[in-house]
């Protein structure tokens, strides 16, 4: 395995990007909605990446990339069709020690962008370690099928639960057990379902009175 799994917190950092086409505009998306403050730097933006610049979405340098354009980025991606323009973004990521992701070269880069599901916070990430996105993109399809938003309600649920049993129990090692029984049940069947009322027996049943979707601030419909 040549690659680290990470989850990296990118809220608010500055992060730039090199490139204005529509892989940089696929990338770029996923960039803000992770909360990066992205600057794209390209002579010219396909139509996503203008509506971006237009809607204040990202700062847009019209030019191409200079040295010293990475001073003070968080991280590096370089999406551009120039060989020679992509690897001097790894060259001055690799000397300012920024991480980089190069699209058309990943060994000079220090990490790469994999495949992503989102659900609302439920994220799944595929990844062939760069040595083919299609497959990566054509796993990540199938999975839609099988994880739908269902499983995004389901996640904001479980957080709503552990928020409160933390507060009013504290027994972390009694909750594992009580959410373990929960899952059990296939919560995102039940959202999937709209079987609201069966939701509130079960919760009532296993972690007791006042937790019910009303209970949690859950309104009814969230869960549709």
């Amino acid at each position: 395995m040549r690659y680290f799994p990470i989850n990296l917190d990118i809220r608010d950092k500055p992060v730039v990007l090199v490139g204005g086409g529509a892989v940089a505009a696929r990338k770029c998306l996923a960039l803000l909605a992770a909360g990066a403050r992205v600057t794209v730097i390209a002579p010219e933006l396909d139509q996503g990446l203008g509506e971006l610049r237009t809607q204040g979405e990202i700062r847009h340098l019209a030019r191409q990339f200079a040295p010293g354009d990475l001073a003070g980025a968080f991280l590096a991606l370089a999406v551009t069709d120039s060989a020679e323009v992509n690897a001097a973004v790894a060259g001055e990521a690799s000397a300012r020690g920024i991480l980089a992701d190069i699209a058309d070269a990943p060994e000079l880069g220090a990490f790469t962008l994999p495949a992503l599901l989102r659900r609302g916070d439920l994220l799944i990430a595929v990844s062939t370690g760069g040595k083919s996105p299609a497959l990566a993109r054509r796993i990540r399809r199938e999975l839609e099928e099988r994880y739908g938003p269902e499983y995004g309600t389901a996640v904001m649920l479980l957080g709503k639960l552990r928020e409160k049993l933390l507060t009013e129990k504290g027994n972390s090692a009694y909750n594992k057990e009580l959410f373990n029984e929960l899952v059990d049940h296939d919560l995102p069947a039940l959202i999937r379902n709209h079987s609201t009322a069966e939701i509130d027996h079960l919760l009532t049943k296993i972690f007791g009175p006042g937790f019910t979707l009303s209970g949690l601030g859950v309104a009814e419909k969230d869960t549709e």
